[in-house]
């Protein structure tokens, strides 16, 4: 089976990267440490401390596994791709509601990094999907849970 691209501007795999050294290097430290001492209570069939450390650890070991295989199938998106003529991934967008006047900024990325707290939305979400590939100026209609929303495309910057 050929993994699907994952997506990634330069910011998004330092973070996947950041993530996984702390993991190899500090929680699987952390969580053999807590293994260690669970198993020091005796008898670890009726011992919760030693189910939550190995629970933990399956979590942890499981996503190192899975940033490992985001990080091999990453597909890189340099600055210089970043066309300011055209939304594109990588592309910061202005654009307006043009129900109420707000004015939002949103950086377009892949779906391993997008993050709405932090204005970063996916490429293959319903506002990213409906700018992707648009000019400045254009209006479009976006269809989200609440109805559909008109934006106009205000602004595109790196």
């Amino acid at each position: 089976m050929i993994d699907k691209p994952i997506i990634l501007t330069q910011d998004g795999l330092k973070k996947l990267e950041e993530e996984l050294e702390n993991l190899k290097s500090v929680k699987r430290r952390e969580i053999a440490e807590r293994i260690k001492v669970a198993i020091g209570y005796g008898d670890i069939s009726e011992n919760s401390e030693y189910e939550d450390a190995k629970n933990e650890q399956a979590f942890i070991e499981g996503r190192v596994i899975t940033l490992e295989k985001m990080l091999r199938n990453a597909r890189i998106i340099n600055n210089d791709e970043i066309d300011i003529d055209t939304v594109s991934i990588g592309s910061i967008v202005t654009v307006e509601d043009l129900e109420y006047g707000d004015k939002m900024e949103y950086t377009i990325v892949g779906t391993a990094e997008s993050d709405p707290l932090q204005n970063k939305i996916s490429n293959e979400s319903p506002v990213g999907k409906a700018i992707l590939g648009k000019k400045t100026g254009t209006v479009v209609e976006v269809n989200v849970p609440a109805g559909n929303i008109k934006y106009k495309i205000l602004d595109i910057k790196k």
